[in-house]
């Protein structure tokens, strides 16, 4: 080897046409990691081994093959840029270490897969907020979940399930994509009480699951690793579908690259989460808002409610005049309290977990009614949650009785053995109940009736003066003036006349029938 490849920036190696090495100079041996005399030893024992092994299949044939590549080299840790010369004595090979262009390539490459990726997700969330205006079922939110996950070519295929009927077991619902070998050995492992999925732990934590390599992770099933594996799935996800305290169900997805999911795409898996359990919460509302006839279940609670352990503190009778969710974990539940000072009950609601707040409303000799902010998992909220009304609760002294309306569908049974399995709760009477419909003009004519005429004057009185837009047209004072009437009356008849118009509103029973 002559001084100028001797002294060359790259690495070099005279090699014979039988593959024996005859000369290398110092930046090849650095770059390859040789030690010691090399010279007269076989080209195989001195150059390192790479997954394709494309510089031995080039002293393969009759004669050198010319060729140059990029690969991996394991034992070295590091890419090399190999060129196969012909020589006028033999052959030359030249090595470069591109091991860092070579990564920030591979960056690059990941940078541009996650964004497209997150665009994807972005994409979904976008679909199933276009499927909450229509969405009747948790079906065709499961469709739409998969088809817009299992279609793209970035995912081999996604499922979602949700609990089976009388049971914790998940059960698959849709699935879309190249599922191969792999779903079928996820709905066997679902139905193996000896080991968990990702999809179960989701459920049964309400957060995100992932294994990433599939076939690494010591709380995959081994059969679910092994047909990941052989279906060249390599990555999988568990996205619970989350609303309130509530886990509707779990989408599953697997992907083929060892880093498929990143930080940021399980920031917007969250919301995808967060975002499919409130449209199965909504299509479940919807479906009971439209419904022309609901169902009624009726259950025995225990100490399983916050408001029942009240009851027992006090000794007392609870009625709930209503509840109103709360941000995504609490409900404001208004409750009537018969037989305690409203001193007592501050002071009961005080030691009981879940009650995070009190307000005092009203106050009788014989007790009066308070307001509650109830936090955390209670049936109230899981009612609310799944898309029932509670329409009567009644406590006693620990005990208590909570009338439930639902849409009449497949939910009744899933709902019903949800709340008695989570709460405690036994499930005692279901009734199918018409609901009668009222027409726009039909409901007009009852409010006319129901209000006086002082009433519907000072109502119309003040709508028309702007009394009730932001800023105010009118004040209390000038509308009063204009009636004739002082403003202590005029805010008398307002707050009637208002409050005859959220009882019909809010489909409430007329708190009093007397004229005022």
């Amino acid at each position: 080897m002559d001084d100028r490849l001797r002294h060359a920036p790259v690495g070099v190696l005279a090699v014979s046409a039988d593959g024996t090495v005859n000369d290398i100079n110092e930046v090849a041996r650095s770059r390859i990691g040789a030690a010691g005399d090399v010279v007269g030893a076989p080209l195989a024992e001195v150059f390192p081994r790479s997954v394709e092994d494309s510089l031995l299949l080039a002293f393969e044939g009759s004669s050198i093959t010319e060729t140059s590549f990029e690969e991996y080299y394991p034992e070295l840790e590091r890419w090399l840029g190999v060129s196969v010369a012909s020589t006028d004595d033999g052959v030359a090979i030249y090595v470069e270490d591109v091991t860092e262009r070579r990564r920030h390539e591979q960056s690059v490459e990941k940078l541009r897969i996650e964004h497209k990726r997150t665009a994807v997700i972005e994409t979904v969330l976008s679909e199933i907020l276009t499927e909450l205006v229509g969405a009747t079922s948790r079906a065709e939110i499961a469709e739409t979940i998969c088809r817009s996950l299992g279609e793209t070519d970035i995912y081999e295929f996604a499922w979602v399930g949700e609990r089976e009927i009388g049971s914790d077991s998940l059960v698959l619902h849709a699935a879309a994509g190249d599922t191969g070998e792999t779903v079928a050995a996820v709905r066997d492992a679902l139905d193996d009480e000896t080991t968990t999925t990702l999809e179960e732990r989701a459920v049964e934590t309400g957060r995100l699951q992932a294994a990433q390599p599939l076939v690494d992770d010591s709380q995959v099933p081994d059969s679910v690793g092994t047909a990941g594996f052989a279906d060249g799935v390599q990555s999988a996800l568990a996205v619970p579908l989350v609303y309130g305290s509530n886990v509707h169900g779990v989408v599953g997805i697997y992907a083929s690259g060892t880093e498929a999911f990143s930080d940021r795409a399980y920031t917007s898996f969250e919301t995808l989460g967060d975002v499919a359990g409130f449209a199965v919460t909504a299509a479940r509302n919807r479906n009971l808002l439209l419904s022309d006839s609901v169902a009624e279940l009726t259950f025995e609670v225990g100490d399983g409610s916050v408001v029942s352990r009240l009851s027992k503190a006090l000794d007392s009778t609870l009625r709930l005049e209503g509840v109103v969710p709360h941000g995504d974990d609490a409900l404001l539940c208004f409750v009537s309290v018969e037989g305690s000072t409203m001193q007592a009950v501050e002071g009961a609601a005080a030691d009981i977990a879940g009650i995070d707040d009190l307000r005092a409303i009203r106050e009788s000799e014989s007790g009066g009614s308070v307001e509650l902010t109830v936090r955390g998992s209670t049936p109230l909220l899981a009612i609310s949650s799944l898309g029932g009304t509670v329409r009567r609760a009644n406590f006693d002294s620990g005990t208590g009785r909570i009338v439930v309306e639902l849409p009449p569908d497949g939910d009744v049974r899933r709902i019903a053995d949800a709340v008695s399995r989570d709460y405690n709760m036994e499930f005692v009477a279901k009734e199918e109940r018409e609901r009668s419909v009222t027409t726009a003009r039909e409901f007009r004519d009852a409010l006319h009736d129901a209000l006086t005429e002082r009433q519907r004057t000072a109502l119309q009185t003040a709508y028309f003066a702007d009394y009730f837009e932001s800023p105010r047209g009118s004040t209390a004072e000038e509308v009063a003036a204009s009636l004739d009437i002082t403003g202590s009356t005029l805010l008398y008849h307002l707050r009637a006349g208002q409050r005859k118009l959220l009882d019909a509103y809010l489909n409430e029973s007329s708190r009093s029938s007397e004229t005022r």
